[in-house]
């Protein structure tokens, strides 16, 4: 199979025409967010797991309705679990201001009982006049601020990119299908076909649609996007980490929130680091929710036998979902978007990845990744990691078999 072929299985349409910065943390992201919703001339497009109005949020919240006010079309779609139903506050004054929003799978009575439910809006995506695209892991969520704990002592660790070029068509395209899909089951439900069917028309003449991608700086950078859903994408972004994995020869390094890869992605790194690839992976360090720190544990062992270093970022919450693979090497690779690496992002949840193929931005993050490594990073010893108390060792049992349980209900295999 040809490059360009392998390419296109993988869901990953590479072009050289594209500018890609590099944003750490809603730090660097929301004024650059900001700023571009300013400049808004025509439309914007937003989706997000968490919008919380909390701090820095709602400075992002208020940008939006700044650019409605001023006749800019502006529509912002939430998840259902992550964000539920908009604070009423804040609802009222972004529909008196005119952004349209929609709540992506409302939980409904039974909630999470339904396992068709588990399938979430996962992705982070926001396009700004069809010409700049924002995608990463970073939710409309202050860096200092947890839902459920608070204020945190650090910021947490997390990136995203703001990228021009023909990439942001695709993601333009995809948001626009996703809308028009949203407010077509809303007729229906609502009995209005002649709308609902009007809908679906304009989400057809959506997939067909193309912006043109202007940006000041000469774009010159290697990149794609890389969609997962549960139609057409049901597995292209781990097979773009597979492929990327099983062509390195030098370095892996993935920093990720959530880790429970499946068979074949960690026979991938087993592979790479026997044949002498260096692998580190930056994990979760502080215990977040009960399934996602438990259940990743039992899969260490084979790794951390095979070589393969980790490391748990203990400072913050880490909520990065990033790999950089051969910064150093002829064929540079790195990835920044929202899919984790377990089962529900892999299997289950709309998610959005950018890669690029660019020596520059490659070690941008690999300097970055490194850096929280040595100097925020625990790295776990094999040997403590084989003595962990019984305890523990039954509570990461247990996660780990309710997971492989919820997977069976689901009827996936991984």
């Amino acid at each position: 199979m040809s490059k360009k072929s392998l390419l296109r299985a993988y869901g990953a349409e590479f072009s050289d025409d594209h500018q890609v910065r590099l944003l750490q943390g809603a730090q660097e992201l929301f004024p650059a967010l900001i700023e571009a919703m300013d400049a808004a001339l025509s439309d914007i497009q937003f989706e997000t797991y968490i919008f919380d109005f909390t701090g820095a949020g709602a400075d992002v919240a208020v940008a939006l309705m700044r650019a409605a006010q001023r006749g800019v079309r502006t529509q912002l779609v939430v998840d259902g679990v992550g964000t539920g139903a908009l604070p009423a506050a804040w609802a009222e004054r972004l529909r008196a201001a005119g952004v349209q929003y929609r709540v992506y799978s409302p939980l409904g009575t039974l909630g999470l009982l339904l396992p068709h439910r588990w399938r979430r809006l996962h992705r982070k995506l926001c396009v700004v006049d069809g010409c700049v695209l924002f995608c990463g892991g970073i939710n409309v969520l202050d860096d200092f601020h947890d839902p459920n704990r608070g204020t945190l002592d650090a910021p947490r660790f997390d990136f995203a990119v703001r990228a021009t070029g023909s990439l942001v068509a695709m993601a333009s395209e995809t948001m626009d299908q996703l809308w028009w899909r949203m407010q077509a089951v809303q007729g229906v439900r609502e009995r209005r076909l002649p709308e609902a069917l009007q809908a679906l028309r304009a989400a057809s003449a959506a997939q067909h649609a193309a912006r043109a991608a202007e940006d000041a700086a000469p774009p010159s950078m290697r990149a794609a996007l890389v969609l997962r859903d549960n139609v057409r994408h049901r597995s292209r972004i781990e097979k773009a980490y597979r492929r990327a994995i099983g062509a390195a020869r030098h370095e892996v390094i993935i920093a990720n929130a959530y880790f429970m890869p499946g068979g074949k992605l960690r026979r991938a790194l087993v592979m790479a680091a026997r044949r002498g690839v260096r692998v580190r992976l930056l994990l979760q360090g502080r215990y977040e929710y009960f399934m996602q720190y438990h259940a990743a544990r039992p899969v260490y062992g084979a790794l951390l036998a095979a070589g393969v270093e980790i490391y748990e970022y203990a400072p913050s919450f880490l909520h990065a979902k990033v790999a950089v693979i051969d910064a150093r090497g002829d064929h540079p690779w790195a990835t920044v978007g929202s899919s984790n690496l377990d089962p529900l992002s892999l299997l289950l949840a709309r998610e959005a990845n950018v890669v690029v193929e660019d020596a520059a931005f490659a070690a941008d993050l690999r300097q970055r990744l490194v850096h929280a490594m040595q100097h925020a990073g625990r790295r776990m010893d094999p040997a403590r990691y084989a003595g962990r108390p019984l305890r523990q060792r039954v509570l990461d049992r247990v996660a780990y078999g309710l997971m492989r349980l919820a997977l069976w209900v689901t009827g996936k295999t991984y």
